[in-house]
């Protein structure tokens, strides 16, 4: 219990950890506390301390010379993993919301509006820093889940893929890579959207995909053969979120195009495998203001916009792929 107590020291470690570079550094060859110091700018003492709670936590090795070097698993703390996930979680909009979680539990209300006066989508259009941040933790957690996807589900049937607020395209260019024949349209705000295009010009599949700013809650480009949407409902509350699913439909059409949905499912009854799950659904409380939802939930949501769930795939991620139709 203790240890649940004092859970975000270990957290702060990390994300120190992520902000010094150190999984980088000891990528490159083991090193001493002293020859870290001097490589990051810190205090040597202080960083040996810091050192030895991440070899506890199984996040760097030290050797019998007192060198430390990254583990397999700290690995996954360098910035083309999720260190950009570490640092979004440590930055201090989403410390602060979290703090106030007692305002959202007491009132039902987004603790970030609280603490800024504004929703979070809305205060990122003002912070480009913390907008990247962003931004790059989402592209960092949807890197494992855009394989896992294109794995789970075959697009090989659709002609051209609509992602609906689909960021910077993660997970659109892993299904172009992966689906030579298929065409993409990333959809999201004109900003961010616009980020998109260089990510998409970077992987040379610009010529197979439209690039379109706008947003879901006003229209939907149509004329696509699947619409899908990773992590969006989730973040929203009605009556946005049934305006969202209306929209897609709408751009359906008489297409038959099924919409995807890729979120988490929670359980009818929760247990403590289920831990993540309605943690993160305390993270949409807190932040965005939407909900993680049960399978019946999201049942009634799509029948509501018009749409009916066919099926639920399971990925090797926590993410699941909602597969639904147009009645």
């Amino acid at each position: 219990m203790v240890r649940l107590i004092r859970g975000y020291r270990q957290s702060r470690c990390l994300g120190v950890a992520v902000e010094l570079d150190l999984a980088e550094r000891l990528a490159a060859g083991p090193r001493t506390a002293q020859e870290l110091a001097g490589e990051v700018g810190a205090h040597a003492p202080s960083l040996r301390r810091l050192l030895l709670a991440l070899v506890a936590m199984g996040v760097v090795a030290e050797d019998a010379s007192g060198r430390y070097s990254i583990t397999a698993f700290g690995e996954e703390l360098r910035q083309d993993r999720l260190g950009p996930t570490a640092r979004f979680f440590q930055a201090d909009h989403s410390w602060q919301a979290w703090l106030r979680l007692d305002h959202s539990i007491k009132t039902g209300e987004r603790a970030f509006d609280h603490v800024y006066g504004m929703r979070n989508w809305d205060w990122y259009t003002t912070h480009p820093a913390e907008a990247a941040i962003f931004d790059a933790a989402m592209s960092s957690l949807t890197g494992p889940v855009s394989v896992a996807v294109a794995e789970a589900y075959d697009f090989s049937g659709c002609q051209v893929v609509a992602d609906i607020g689909g960021g910077e395209g993660t997970l659109l260019i892993e299904i172009l890579r992966r689906y030579p024949s298929v065409r993409g349209v990333l959809f999201d705000l004109p900003n961010v959207v616009e980020r998109g295009r260089n990510k998409v010009t970077a992987a040379g599949l610009l010529d197979r995909c439209e690039i379109v700013g706008g947003s879901f809650l006003e229209a939907v480009p149509a004329g696509a053969n699947a619409y899908m949407m990773k992590w969006i409902i989730h973040d929203w509350e009605e009556p946005a979120v049934s305006t969202i699913l209306a929209r897609c439909r709408v751009a359906a059409g008489d297409s038959g195009a099924p919409l995807l949905l890729m979120e988490r499912v929670l359980p009818k009854r929760v247990g403590p495998e289920d831990l993540d799950d309605v943690l993160s659904d305390l993270e949409m409380l807190t932040g965005p203001g939407g909900q993680e939802r049960t399978e019946a939930e999201y049942t009634a949501l799509l029948k509501r916009a018009g749409c009916k769930l066919e099926r639920i795939i399971p990925t090797p991620t926590p993410v699941k792929i909602l597969e639904s139709f147009p009645v």
